[in-house]
C-alpha cells in the first residue's frame, strides 16, 4: 500500500488555544459583569460542545454560512452561561468572544507542527486538514504560517458533514483524486478522528500527547514527529 496523503485534525492536533478556553471565556465575561470560575466554564463547555448538533450545514451563500456558523457558536455559549441567569449585554460579550477566537494570536502551534508539515511536503506527501471547525480556521492557519505546507482545508461547516461522518473524509479525498487506502488521518480523538477515518476506509492514527489513552487496534503516537517511522521515513536532522 502506498500512502500519498496525510490528513490532520486541527484543534488539539496542529493548533491549540494560547490560554485555556475556560480562562478566556471567564476573563471576557468579567468585563461584562459576569463572574464565573474558569474551571466551571471549561466543564460546561466540554459538556455542551460534545452534545451540540454537528457544526455542519447545507450549501449556502457565504453570508448565510457565516450567519449559521455564528449562530451555532452563540447557542453553545449561551448554554454555557445559562445557569447564571440573566446575562446583560450577552450580544456584546459573544461578539467579542467570537472575534477573539477568530484571531491567529489566540492560537498557537504545537512545537513540532511546522517542521513536520514542511518535511511531509518535502517528501511530496499531500497534506490536508480535515476539521470540525468553521470558516475562521482558514485565516487562523494562514496567520500561524501554515499555508505553504497545506494543500487543502476541509471544514465541517462548509462540507456539510462533521467527523466521524465518512462523507467529510471522502470530500477531502475527492479534492486530490485519492483512494481511501492512499491516505491516513491523524487526530487526537479516537471516535471522531481515528474511528471516523477507519470507517471511511482511511488509516487512522491516534495522537495522544498526554500519554493517557490506550488503543490496541490503531497506531498511537505522542508527537507528530513519530509519524515518520510509521511512514518508513525519518525526520531530517
Amino acid at each position: 500500500m502506498t500512502i500519498k496523503a496525510i490528513f490532520f485534525d486541527a484543534a488539539g492536533t496542529l493548533i491549540n488555544t494560547t490560554r485555556p478556553v475556560g480562562e478566556s471565556y471567564a476573563s471576557i465575561a468579567k468585563k461584562y459583569g459576569v463572574e464565573v470560575a474558569p474551571e466551571e466554564v471549561t466543564r460546561r463547555f466540554r459538556e455542551f460542545f460534545c452534545s451540540a448538533p454537528p457544526l455542519a450545514f447545507a450549501p449556502a451563500t457565504p453570508e448565510e454560512l457565516q450567519a449559521k456558523e455564528r449562530q451555532w457558536w452563540k447557542d453553545l455559549v449561551r448554554r454555557v452561561f445559562e445557569i447564571h441567569g440573566s446575562f446583560n449585554h450577552f450580544e456584546d460579550y459573544f461578539s467579542e468572544l467570537f472575534a477573539y477566537f477568530s484571531r491567529a494570536e489566540s492560537w498557537s502551534l504545537y512545537p513540532e507542527v511546522a517542521e513536520t508539515l514542511k518535511s511531509l511536503k518535502e517528501r511530496e506527501f499531500t497534506v490536508c486538514v480535515v476539521s470540525n471547525f468553521d470558516s475562521r480556521l482558514l485565516k487562523i492557519l494562514q496567520g500561524l504560517g501554515l499555508n505553504p505546507w497545506i494543500d487543502s482545508v476541509v471544514i465541517s461547516s462548509r462540507a456539510g458533514f462533521a467527523k466521524p461522518a465518512p462523507e467529510i473524509f471522502h470530500k477531502a479525498l475527492a479534492l486530490h483524486n485519492l483512494e481511501p487506502r492512499e491516505a491516513i488521518h491523524v487526530g487526537d480523538s479516537l471516535g471522531k478522528d481515528v474511528l471516523g477515518a477507519s470507517a471511511a476506509g482511511l488509516g487512522g492514527i491516534l495522537l495522544d500527547r498526554a500519554g493517557k489513552m490506550t488503543s490496541a487496534a490503531f497506531p498511537r503516537i505522542g508527537s507528530l514527529e513519530e509519524l515518520f517511522p510509521i511512514l518508513g521515513s525519518a525526520l531530517p536532522i
